[in-house]
């Protein structure tokens, strides 16, 4: 017996506008690129190319930064800040001011110690050569968690400059403290927005000249916030670890609020529930959900010419799921479009001056591998 089923056209648009909810079907079938191992590395985080050719910044969660060269030597820069490594805490982001040409300025992340605990900081520092080699100078720290805490877990620390260049935007975690994540006087669970030079624009939404940490909010609600990029429209999207479950992609919107730990589509460890997402909860739902977990790693979004149908994707580094995740984007929304088992963590996903996808494994032996399209 056949059932009719009426949709209004409220129904419908809800339907049109739902988050993506369940895991694109795992590929199975050859995978459309090819895979080349070009160096290994101890437990790398994060890397970002420089306009000179063939040549990038590698972080080592340890402590180390790496000027990598595809034609010569792996090289450690000097200078780099004391790390508290440790758990989840060590040197993470790397990125280039966009006058890097210019001014040799780079910004890192990394965790440091100091009273309470653990936190993250933020430097920018200029990279130059000294006798022994590439070294930073004029290192400066512009910003740092409030306050710091015990435990090693949950730092984000995840960096991205604005298209326009005017503003860095910093991913901070909640520390796996939970209740941070919604208080406006630290800046732990957040996205936050201020100007390269550590100061905080007076347009930011929660700008509050006696409250300076709350005033470098651009959004909250965020748990452990591992990817932070920007579209070809200039929109900022962000990754995060759910709770058990519940890994989250959000279009990160001024002034937002996305609900941890109020709500969330996974549950916390010690299977308590958390509400899900639901209209009208006052808290800015995910564009796309994993259940189950894949554990996202690097976020990056691919704008090259070398993987032509790639282009106006995000694509994610599963950690636990050990995979490369692809999400088509469409306007304010996505689809979850591939995902390629990769037999390893994967940490970090770059797109290369070529247009190549490269990516940087988790561990000790975290290999570096570029992915160039299959021949036909």
């Amino acid at each position: 017996m056949l059932r009719a089923i009426v949709l209004t056209a409220a129904s419908l648009i809800a339907v049109a506008c739902a988050p993506s909810t369940s895991n694109a079907e795992v590929s199975t079938g050859p995978k459309p690129f090819a895979v080349t191992e070009i160096a290994t590395f101890n437990e790398p985080w994060a890397m970002t190319f420089l306009p000179e050719f063939n040549q990038a910044l590698i972080t080592e969660k340890g402590g180390k930064l790496i000027l990598w060269e595809s034609e010569g030597e792996v090289v450690e820069v000097r200078g780099v800040p004391e790390v508290a490594y440790g758990g989840q805490g060590g040197l993470g982001d790397v990125i280039l001011h966009p006058d890097f040409s210019n001014n040799r300025t780079i910004y890192l992340s990394y965790a440091e110690a100091g009273e309470g605990g653990f936190g993250v900081a933020v430097a920018k520092a200029t990279l130059g050569s000294g006798v022994g080699g590439p070294e930073l100078k004029d290192v400066r720290v512009i910003w740092r968690q409030v306050p710091k805490v015990s435990g090693r877990g949950h730092y984000g620390h995840r960096l991205a400059f604005s298209p326009d260049a005017k503003y860095l935007f910093i991913a901070s975690g909640e520390r796996q403290k939970f209740d941070p994540a919604q208080d406006m006087n630290s800046n732990l669970g957040k996205i936050l927005r201020i100007f390269p030079d550590g100061t905080v624009p007076k347009d930011n939404p929660f700008y509050d000249a006696a409250n300076p940490v709350k005033s470098q909010i651009w959004s909250l609600g965020h748990r452990n916030p591992l990817g932070l990029t920007f579209d070809n429209k200039g929109q900022l999207w962000n990754q995060e670890m759910g709770p058990r479950h519940g890994d989250e992609l959000n279009l990160v919107k001024r002034g937002a609020n996305y609900g941890y730990p109020k709500a969330s589509n996974g549950s916390h460890y010690d299977g308590r529930d958390i509400p899900d997402h639901t209209p009208g909860d006052g808290f800015e739902a995910p564009k796309a959900f994993w259940v189950p977990a894949i554990s996202p790693g690097g976020l990056m979004f691919y704008n090259g010419d070398l993987f032509p149908k790639w282009k106006g994707s995000l694509f994610i580094g599963g950690l636990g799921g050990e995979a490369l995740v692809r999400v088509k984007v469409n306007g304010e929304n996505v689809e979850k479009a591939d995902h390629w088992p990769m037999g390893a963590r994967i940490r970090e996903v770059e797109q290369g001056p070529d247009g190549a996808v490269w990516l940087l494994e988790d561990g000790e032996t975290g290999r570096l591998l570029k992915l160039t399209p299959t021949k036909p």
